[in-house]
């Protein structure tokens, strides 16, 4: 009876236990940041006991969990230290950050992860750094900061770039793929405000790139703009002012220098001087010795017989350059609450360039915002922004044609009217009137940028979402022709307008499917999606002349009395894709990421218009292992390895078309000759051309597929010192076969036009470090150092025998370029000057050779110089690039430096043609460099320039080691000085933030001493990068 009695007893209490076990609340709180109040996006929220029940925080930082009664919650979040709270109702935490766990949640292909999962290549750009920078473009800032990453650009108002990821991967466009907010685009980035940017990550290797399949196998930038966050409204308000200046110029002959060196290619080639056809006369003889020498000169008032145009001595590049100014304003305004965030901005960017009657305007808005229908479970949202850019470019040339005309002109003549070339003076126009009445040739841009979404949470850890972006583009200009008189140089009165209007309408939709679960030291996720892609462009040009009233207002097409001509054409591609992806990771040590991605584009026949791209990549994280522990100065120790395809279908949309086009055996006004549709073999209608029909211009080809790239990737990272010191290296290796290239017809057989083809192999391969050090002085400095180097090696594996050597890519007639670097040059070498009769006579047969003359290289040894005797003397590859950034912080001060540069690398100097050569393309009455002034001669035997000649007879223009220069270069890309007024006075201002700078961009250039130009970036005659100098504040309320 007692044991009844005990068992029912213990039943009783088991019951009861498990009574109050079953218990549950329902939790609901919010979890912040203690460093800056805002609250933590992604927050781990777990019942401590059972890690399969957990939750993350939302946008605001909320989360609701459904735990037993008088449980355990743990909080975690990469960057913070773990909390742990008992249940209760309402639970507010504030996390305070971890500096042995200094991390952060990046946003890769669709969607977000930890860095510390990262297996693939990606490289996290600080916004902050390059917000610093003041660029317009903010890709361009990225300059140097990004290993691997190589950008080009010159001085242009509008900011425009070049942008290089691991090399050159194609014959085709080698553009990366942009991801702005989710939405893929290729359009210029310098019509994006940089202020709005939130993060900026590079997705350098397959791994990482692959989900976007076919338009990755450039590499992929994800820019993320920025949200509202919960709290206040805060507002932000930006505004600097800069002044930018010609860096330096090239030294141009004046009007004195001139004739001199005139005077000296004439004697050279025995000729008389005085016979020159410029006016100039000479008083000169002979020395003892029997060299010419030159007593005076002179040269009469005026270059005409008409006394109009005056001797002048004319620095034309002053006349076309000026100190520009750069205007830039920014306003935010941010706000969020439990139910969503909005953040609005406005932008304006005015740049007058350093050369004259040239700007760049930009207007720019935006709206982020989202809204919860219903907690937890719905969400919309929206990225939207609108700009308005507008620009008048440097027309064609300008540089080039400042150096070629001679000082000796004036800008304008007695009369007022513009100066120009007479009499036998060359033709040349004149800058100073080319920039006038280019003025008004500007054009106008405006582009609606953005997406709407869905968000679905349907249960705990699946989501949901659908985007709908949309990326629309006009573009309309006027581009006129005014009649002129410059000297010589006349129009003949011609007055014309060219009206044109360009379309651009892209549009894409995605629906994406995403679970995320954790068991125990289990974590992963899958995601999964579907994506439309579509593009159309149109453009229309309407061409009048013979106007009767010359300003913009009237010349329009209608309003001309002369001949007509009206253009139009269009076209569209579509774009569908399938993709999927995988993380693992297990007790955060071991990591695993799968991606698969098909891809349909319409620029492919039908038998190869689908593509698959897999990825796979593995990650360790040996810290994590047991056997680790006791190093406690090693934070994080990450092995990473990748393999992965993507493609390429950067080609014209209409490729795979046979295409025709009517042609009505018009007459070239240039030679007189009529161009036909074909050519009469037969003789059967009297030999010649056929005069009317249709040509056709290219051959189709049902059978281009995709351009495929393999990577492979290994890396590692690392971090030591509680975070102090940090940094990461890779290597990689990338190969892209089936390379389209464009091939010619046959024209005997009668191909008209050209064809294209899957015909070609390349590769790349390299080596990024990275390597950063942080830390605080006990006197309350706080330093942060960190610098990266990068270099590649690119190689033509394969290309048709035509293509290879036919020159486009490199090489010549005679060696392919397979088996070298794309745009290497093969050439003559340069072997010194010839100093002697004795020396022109024991060498090889070199037509043009004489003493003074630049002496080649037999390289066969046959006896004669000729195109055998080209080696390859060019390679644009740098041997490295690299980049160091300094910022520095003390009280109330900071300052940034920011060093780029890049090492080894060729450059064919065009400006050194025009300095050491009187005859220049067989132009010898152009203006010329002031190197030329110490040419061989008699007298100055140990010259390296060849002597003054007014023929090229020995071809000294042709490629030649002569003109390869040493491009390498070390440039302090920024330096900026700020101070931040104490809080205690600004909130006395009534601003939470108030900080004032002085800043200069490209202020300092180191530069080979072998390299004879004024800047090794931008060595020929395009835009001139300037000097900058900045004053700005920022003011937050």
């Amino acid at each position: 009876m007692k044991n009844k009695k005990l068992l029912c007893s213990v039943c009783f209490l088991f019951t009861f236990m498990s009574v109050l076990w079953g218990q549950s609340i329902t939790v609901k709180g919010n979890v912040t940041s203690k460093t800056d109040g805002q609250p933590v996006i992604g927050a781990s929220v777990v019942e401590a006991t059972a890690t399969a029940n957990g939750t993350i925080t939302d946008l605001d930082g909320n989360f609701t969990l459904s735990v037993p009664a008088n449980s355990t919650l743990k909080i975690t979040y990469i960057g913070y230290k773990p909390v742990t709270v008992k249940s209760a109702a309402i639970v507010n935490v504030l996390l305070e950050e971890d500096t042995q766990m200094v991390d952060e949640v990046v946003v890769t292909g669709y969607t977000t992860q930890r860095k510390a999962d990262l297996t693939g290549a990606v490289s996290v750009v600080k916004v902050d750094e390059i917000q610093k920078q003041g660029e317009n473009n903010p890709v361009k800032a990225l300059q140097g900061r990004v290993p691997g990453m190589n950008i080009t650009a010159d001085g242009n108002p509008s900011g425009s770039a070049t942008v290089r990821i691991r090399g050159i991967g194609t014959l085709n466009n080698n553009d990366p793929l942009y991801i702005i907010d989710g939405v893929p685009t290729k359009a210029g980035m310098h019509e994006l405000n940089g202020n709005d940017i939130e993060s900026i990550q590079v997705l350098k290797d397959a791994a990482s790139a692959s989900i976007y399949g076919s338009r990755a196998a450039n590499g992929v930038i994800v820019i993320t703009t920025k949200q509202g966050k919960k709290g206040q409204i805060k507002i932000n308000f930006d505004a600097s002012v800069s002044a930018s200046m010609y860096q330096s110029k090239m030294d141009v002959l004046n009007t004195e220098q001139y004739g001199r060196a005139m005077w000296q290619a004439y004697v050279n080639d025995g000729e008389n001087p005085n016979g020159n056809a410029l006016g100039y006369n000479y008083n000169w003889g002979y020395d003892a010795n029997g060299n010419p020498v030159l007593h005076s000169m002179s040269l009469s008032k005026y270059l005409d017989s008409k006394n109009t145009m005056p001797v002048a001595d004319t620095d034309w590049f002053d006349e076309i350059t000026r100190t520009g100014v750069i205007q830039q304003y920014n306003l935010s305004v941010s706000n969020g609450s439990e139910k969503g965030s909005s953040f609005f901005s406005l932008g304006y960017y005015k740049n007058l360039g350093v050369i004259k009657d040239t700007d760049f305007d930009r207007f720019s808005a935006r709206m982020n915002s989202d809204y919860k229908l219903i907690d937890d479970i719905l969400t919309i949202g929206q990225h939207f922004t609108l700009n308005r850019t507008s620009e008048v470019q440097a027309p064609g040339g300008i540089i080039e044609t400042a150096l070629d005309i001679p000082s000796a002109i004036p800008v304008y003549a007695s009369d007022g009217s513009w100066g120009g070339p007479v009499g036998g003076w060359p033709d040349r126009r004149n800058p100073r009137a080319v920039l006038e009445y280019n003025k008004d040739n500007r054009y106008t841009y405006w582009r609606m940028f953005g997406d709407a979404y869905v968000n679905l949470s349907l249960f705990k850890g699946f989501n949901v979402r659908s985007t709908f972006g949309l990326d629309y583009a006009n573009k309309q200009a006027r581009y006129f022709t005014y009649p002129y008189q410059e000297g010589t140089q006349t129009n003949n009165g011609k007055s014309a307008v060219e009206a044109k209007q360009e379309h651009w309408t892209k549009w894409m939709w995605n629906a994406i499917a995403t679970y995320q679960l954790e068991i125990g030291k289990h974590r992963g996720d899958v995601m999964a999606g579907m994506e439309l892609n579509r593009e159309d462009d149109s453009h229309f040009s309407g061409y009048k002349e013979d106007f009767s009233i010359l300003t913009p207002d009237y010349m329009w097409p209608d309003a001309g009395s002369g001949t007509a001509q009206a253009y139009g054409a269009g076209e569209g591609y579509s774009l569908v894709s399938f993709f999927g992806k995988m993380n693992y990771s297990y007790a955060d040590k071991y990591l695993l990421s799968l991606t698969l991605r098909r891809d349909g584009s319409s620029r492919f026949g039908k038998n190869h218009r689908y593509a698959t791209f897999p990825s796979v990549s593995l990650g360790w994280r040996i810290t994590q292992e047991s056997f680790m522990k006791e190093l406690t100065w090693l934070d994080d120790l990450k092995l990473r390895a990748s393999w992965g395809q993507t493609g390429n279908q950067e080609i014209s949309n209409l490729a795979r078309y046979t295409i025709y086009a009517p042609n009505y055996g018009t007459t070239d006004s240039f030679g007189g000759q009529s161009y036909g549709t074909a050519y009469d073999i037969t003789g059967s209608n009297g030999g010649g051309t056929l005069p009317s029909g249709f040509k056709r211009n290219q051959i189709g080809n049902d059978n281009i597929k995709w351009e495929t790239t393999t990577q492979t990737n290994v890396g590692i990272d690392f971090s030591l010192f509680k975070q102090s010191l940090y940094g990461s290296l890779e290597y990689y290796y990338k190969k892209t076969t089936d390379i389209l290239t464009e091939m010619a017809g046959v024209g005997v057989l009668g191909e008209g036009g050209n064809r294209w083809i899957n015909s070609g192999a390349m590769k790349n391969q390299g080596f990024e470090f990275n390597l950063g050090y942080r830390n605080k002085t006990a006197f309350g400095l706080t330093y942060d150092l960190n610098g990266n180097i990068s270099t590649y090696r690119n190689e033509i594996l394969e290309l048709p025998e035509t293509v290879a050597a036919n020159g486009k890519f490199g090489g010549n007639g005679v060696k392919s370029v397979v088996g070298h670097t794309y745009n290497s040059q093969v050439g003559y070498i340069a072997d010194g000057i010839f100093k002697s009769q004795e020396e022109v006579d024991n060498h090889a047969t070199q037509e043009g050779a004489a003493v003074g003359r630049i002496r080649y290289r037999d390289i066969d040894h046959n006896g004669v110089i000729d195109e055998k005797d080209q080696e390859w003397i060019y390679d644009p590859t740098p041997a490295f690039s690299y980049g160091l950034n300094i910022y520095l912080e003390y009280k109330n001060f900071d300052l940034t430096m920011f060093w780029q540069g890049v090492q080894g690398v060729d450059i064919i100097s065009d400006v050194k043609k025009k300095s050491d050569f009187w005859s220049a393309s067989n132009v010898g009455f152009l203006n010329k460099g002031t190197r030329l002034l110490n040419a061989w001669s008699p007298t100055n035997p140990n010259s390296t320039i060849p002597a003054l000649t007014r023929s090229d007879t020995n071809n000294e223009q042709r490629v030649s080691t002569y003109f390869v220069e040493n491009g390498s270069f070390l440039k302090l890309r920024n330096i900026q000085l700020g101070y931040t007024v104490p809080a205690v006075i600004s909130k006395k201002l009534r601003m939470e933030r108030l900080r004032f700078y002085c800043s200069a961009q490209n202020l300092l250039t180191i530069k080979s001493k072998d390299f004879t130009g004024e800047d090794p970036e931008n060595p020929n005659f395009s835009y001139p990068i300037p000097v900058n100098i900045t004053f700005g504040l920022n003011i937050g309320f």
